[in-house]
C-alpha cells in the first residue's frame, strides 16, 4: 500500500511541434487520465516548433511560439491533474523569457525564469531569450516544497544544493535536450545527491525544422541518487511516487548536511 504522504508525479517525453487538441494531444491526455497522476512535469516549452534552432531573432516567430503556448496551456488547464509544472515563452523588453510556471485549479503562476542559455547549432537560445532575476527560489505545489531548473540551469549544480539547503523535497528539470543523454543523467544524479531531493525531468523527442534532434529520455532519481526510471518511445509517460519523509531524512545525511567552511552564515540564511 502506498503511504498517504506520497505524491504520484508523472514525467514524459513529448514530440517536437506538439499542438493541443489534435489526435496526438488526445492520445497524451488519455494516457495521463489512465495514469491518474497528481502532479505532471512537462518538457521545456512543450508546444509548437522549437524556434531556437535558427537565428537571428525574429519577432513574428517569437510571437507564434508565445501564441502556441497560450493554446497549449489552455489544454493543460483542462486536464484533470491537480498540479502541472511546465514552461512558456513570454515577452520581455526585446526578446522572450523562458518562464517556468505551475497550473493549479486552473490558475497559472510563474515560479522561475531560465538563467543559463546555450548558443550553438540547434540551440541558439541566447539569441531568442533573455532573463530576469526571478531564479532559484523554492515554492510550494500540492503541499511539496520544490525547486525547478530549466534545462541548462541543471548543469550548474550549486543551485540544486541551494534548493536542498532550503528544505525542498523535489527538483523538476523540464528539458529540450539533444540525443547525448549521459551528461544529463549525471547532472540529474548529482542534483539528487547534493540536495537530498527527488529529481524529475521531462524532455522532448524528434527533429525540429532546422535539424535540432531531441533525445527524449525523461528520468527520475531518488534522493540518494538511485535512478528510478527513464522514458522511451514505448513508455513516453512514467510515474514516480515522491515520499517527503525519505527526502527529509536524506537531507540530513552526507553530503547534504555539509556546510562550506567560511560560508556558514550564507548557508543558514
Amino acid at each position: 500500500m502506498r503511504p498517504e504522504a506520497e505524491l504520484r508525479v508523472g514525467f514524459v517525453e513529448w514530440p517536437e511541434g506538439l499542438e493541443p487538441y489534435g489526435p496526438e494531444w488526445l492520445e497524451i491526455a488519455n494516457r495521463l487520465a489512465d495514469a491518474q497522476v497528481e502532479m505532471l512535469i512537462t518538457n521545456e516549452l512543450p508546444f509548437g516548433p522549437w524556434i531556437a534552432d535558427r537565428r537571428p531573432f525574429d519577432r513574428e516567430t517569437a510571437q507564434a511560439s508565445a501564441d502556441a503556448h497560450v493554446r497549449g496551456f489552455d489544454a493543460l488547464a483542462k486536464l484533470a491533474i491537480p498540479a502541472i509544472l511546465s514552461s512558456r515563452p513570454v515577452w520581455a523588453a526585446d526578446r522572450l523569457l523562458n518562464q517556468a510556471v505551475v497550473i493549479e485549479s486552473g490558475r497559472t503562476r510563474a515560479i522561475h525564469t531560465k538563467q543559463y542559455f546555450p548558443e550553438e547549432p540547434g540551440w541558439y537560445e541566447a539569441s531568442w531569450y533573455e532573463s530576469d532575476r526571478a531564479g532559484f527560489n523554492p515554492f510550494e505545489i500540492s503541499g511539496l516544497r520544490m525547486g525547478v531548473m530549466l534545462c541548462t540551469d541543471a548543469m550548474f549544480n550549486e543551485h540544486a544544493r541551494h534548493y536542498g539547503r532550503q528544505g525542498t523535497v523535489l527538483i523538476a528539470i523540464p528539458r529540450a535536450a539533444g540525443t547525448s543523454t549521459e551528461n544529463w543523467l549525471t547532472a540529474g544524479r548529482m542534483a539528487a545527491i547534493v540536495s537530498g531531493n527527488y529529481v524529475v525531468s521531462s524532455n522532448r523527442y524528434g527533429r525540429s525544422r532546422c535539424g535540432a534532434v531531441f533525445g527524449g529520455a525523461g528520468f527520475a532519481f531518488s534522493p540518494d541518487g538511485t535512478l528510478l526510471s527513464i522514458t522511451d518511445s514505448t513508455n513516453p509517460l512514467l510515474v514516480v511516487d515522491v515520499n517527503p519523509d525519505f527526502a527529509d531524512r536524506r537531507r540530513n545525511e552526507y553530503p547534504c548536511y555539509v556546510v562550506e567552511r567560511g560560508a556558514g552564515e550564507r548557508e543558514s540564511s
